[in-house]
C-alpha cells in the first residue's frame, strides 16, 4: 500500500467533511475539514516489539532510551494507528518521508483525548530532535528595520523561530486543523508543537463555553516549538468584497495578540499573515493593516521589544519590504 493510498483512506474511510460536534453546551469541538483517527498499523522491527511488551514505567524508560528516532517515529505511528480497529490493516510505509507524512496525518486527524504519558515523552523526544535538525532562528538576532529598532522582517518557517510567542491563524473552533498534510499554518503548528496543544486547546474551549469570536486572541503554551508561547487569533473570513467590518476585525487580531503578549510580559512576537491564505484577505491589504497596527502600539510604553513580521511566500516579502524598506528583510538559511 503506497503512501498515497493510505492518505486516501484517512481522507475517505473516516468521512472527512466539514464538521460541527457538540462538546458541552452550545461549544462546537472544532470547524473545519475534519478526519477520524485510525487503528493499528504493521511493522516488524524493534519498536513494534518495544510498544507491544508489557513492564514498568522504569523498564519502559530504558528501553525508550535505546530508540533510535527512526523507531521513535514507528512507535508513534502504530500507538496512533492502533487507537482505532478500522486502520487494522493499514502497513506503514518503508520509506522515511512516507512515515512521517502517515505520522503527521494521524497527529492531524487525531480528536482531543487522553493519551499515555509514555507516548507523550517518545512524542517530545522525536519533535524536539526533529526541530532542531530543521534549526533554530533567534528572533533577538534579526536585523531591524532602518525606521525602527523594534520591528523586523524575515522570510522562513515560524515553527523554527524562537521567540517569546509565535501567532497562529486560528479557527473558531481553536482545535487545529483536521485535514491530513494541509498547508495551512494552523495544521503545521499544531503538527510541530505535538498533541499537548489540540488536548490544551480543547480544554481551555470547554471551559469558555462558546466559539472563539473573530479578532480575540488566546495564549497557549508552545510545546516542543522553539517559542515558549502561541497568540491563537480568528481572522475574518472573505468572502467577496472586503468589508469595513472585516478591515477591523483584522485589526483587532494584532491589536489583541499585541495586549495580550504585553499583559504576560513578553518581549518578542513573530506575526504570521493573518487572514490572507485560506481566509482569502488580499494580501496588500492586510499588510498595510499589520504594519499600521504594529507600529502604533509599539509607540506605548510595553514590555513587547521587537516585533517580527514573518513571511513565507515571496510576495508577501516583497509587500512588505515595500512597506518597511529593505534594510530589516532577512531570509531563512537554507
Amino acid at each position: 500500500m503506497t503512501t498515497q493510498e493510505i492518505l486516501d483512506i484517512l481522507q475517505r474511510d473516516i468521512h472527512s467533511t466539514v464538521f460541527a460536534t457538540v462538546d458541552g453546551p452550545g461549544l462546537r469541538a472544532g470547524v473545519g475539514r475534519c478526519a477520524f483517527p485510525a487503528g493499528k498499523g504493521k511493522g516488524t522491527d524493534r519498536a513494534e516489539t518495544l510498544a507491544e511488551q508489557p513492564g514498568t514505567h522504569r523498564r519502559f524508560r530504558k528501553e525508550r532510551a535505546a530508540m533510535t528516532h527512526g523507531e521513535q517515529r514507528i512507535y508513534l505511528i502504530q500507538e496512533l494507528l492502533a487507537e482505532d480497529a478500522r486502520y487494522r490493516d493499514i502497513s506503514i510505509p518503508s520509506d522515511e518521508q512516507g512515515q512521517k507524512d502517515l505520522l503527521r496525518s494521524l497527529m492531524n486527524v487525531r480528536m482531543p483525548k487522553p493519551i499515555s504519558r509514555d507516548f507523550l515523552a517518545i512524542q517530545d523526544e522525536y519533535l524536539q530532535e526533529e526541530r532542531d535538525m530543521r534549526g533554530i532562528t533567534e528572533s533577538e538576532k534579526l536585523p531591524s528595520i532602518s525606521g525602527n529598532p523594534r520591528i523586523a522582517l524575515w522570510q522562513g518557517d515560524i515553527t523554527t523561530l524562537k521567540a517569546d510567542a509565535i501567532v497562529n491563524a486560528a479557527n473558531s473552533g481553536m482545535l487545529g486543523c483536521f485535514h491530513p498534510l494541509h498547508s495551512c499554518i494552523d495544521n503545521i503548528i499544531g503538527t510541530m508543537s505535538g498533541i499537548q496543544l489540540r488536548l490544551y486547546c480543547h480544554d481551555m474551549m470547554r471551559k469558555q463555553g462558546h466559539e472563539e469570536p473573530t479578532g480575540q486572541a488566546k495564549i497557549t503554551p508552545a510545546f516542543n516549538l522553539p517559542s515558549q508561547y502561541i497568540l491563537h487569533t480568528v481572522g475574518p473570513i472573505i468572502r467577496g468584497a472586503v468589508r469595513k467590518q472585516d478591515r477591523a476585525a483584522l485589526a483587532s487580531c494584532y491589536r489583541s495578540c499585541l495586549e495580550l503578549a504585553a499583559e504576560h510580559g513578553l518581549a518578542s512576537v513573530a506575526f504570521c499573515c493573518i487572514s490572507t491564505g485560506e481566509f482569502h484577505f488580499p494580501n496588500q491589504e492586510a499588510a498595510e493593516i499589520a504594519v499600521e497596527i504594529v507600529q502604533d502600539f509599539l509607540r506605548r510604553n510595553t514590555s513587547i521589544q521587537k516585533v517580527i513580521f514573518n513571511v513565507f511566500k515571496d510576495l508577501d516579502a516583497a509587500i512588505y519590504r515595500a512597506l518597511l524598506g529593505p534594510d530589516g528583510h532577512a531570509e531563512a538559511s537554507a
